[in-house]
């Protein structure tokens, strides 16, 4: 008697099943278990250091700081244009030069800058400190996109036209807003370090309030 091919379908058995193997299923729901499990296994919380933390909540800082310094200058410079024109001390060269400063500023502070864009992505771990990490990445996103894009936005207008009353009112209240959201980061950032009993350095927020005329 010959053997049967060895591709030959497989008979049922005396029960009149096919084997378990060739139950469709059973393997989608035994493929199904297998893919729980591994997925149960790589979201268990995974214990670290208190020197793991501090280096991790370090090296998102020292992001944050990166991601913001391109906006820090840009504020900072933009007021300090409006503080000179308000003044009468900037002169005609610096004034013909300030439409394109002023431009890149905004350009700096808002998400079309890749800088901007990697600081609201900054993924905080998991440790004592993340919720607080997580708060500043936030605070310095608002500080950015929100606070400094507007006071560099009013000082646009302003240089066209110097005398809008309600132009100048709104850049005060930026730079209040900017003040407001610097302390609340470095709020976030004294919450961090009770959380990890250490000193993270501070945030990289200018003070960039000027003696702006009202």
């Amino acid at each position: 008697m010959s053997d049967p091919a060895p591709d030959a379908p497989h008979a049922p058995d005396a029960s009149g099943h096919a084997p378990w193997y060739r139950r469709r299923g059973l393997l989608v729901a035994g493929a199904v278990a297998v893919v729980v499990a591994i997925t149960v296994v790589t979201d268990l919380p995974v214990q670290t250091s208190r020197g793991q933390d501090i280096a991790s909540e370090r090296s998102v800082m020292a992001e944050i700081n990166s991601d913001i310094a391109p906006c820090a200058l840009a504020v900072r410079q933009a007021i300090g244009i409006w503080n000179l024109e308000a003044a009468g001390s900037l002169t005609a060269s610096g004034r013909s030069s300030t439409p394109g400063l002023l431009s890149d500023d905004q350009t700096a502070c808002s998400f079309t800058n890749e800088s901007i864009y990697d600081l609201a992505n900054i993924e905080v771990p998991g440790s004592p400190a993340g919720k607080d990490m997580g708060d500043l990445v936030n605070t310095a996103t608002l500080w950015t996109t929100s606070d400094a894009l507007g006071a560099i936005e009013d000082v646009q207008t302003l240089m066209a036209n110097p005398n809008d009353s309600r132009v100048r009112a709104n850049l005060s209240a930026e730079e209040r807003q900017l003040a407001t959201d610097r302390r609340s980061a470095e709020a976030d950032t004294s919450a961090a370090d009770r959380s990890l009993d250490t000193r993270l350095p501070a945030p990289d927020l200018p003070a960039v309030a000027g003696p702006v005329t009202s």
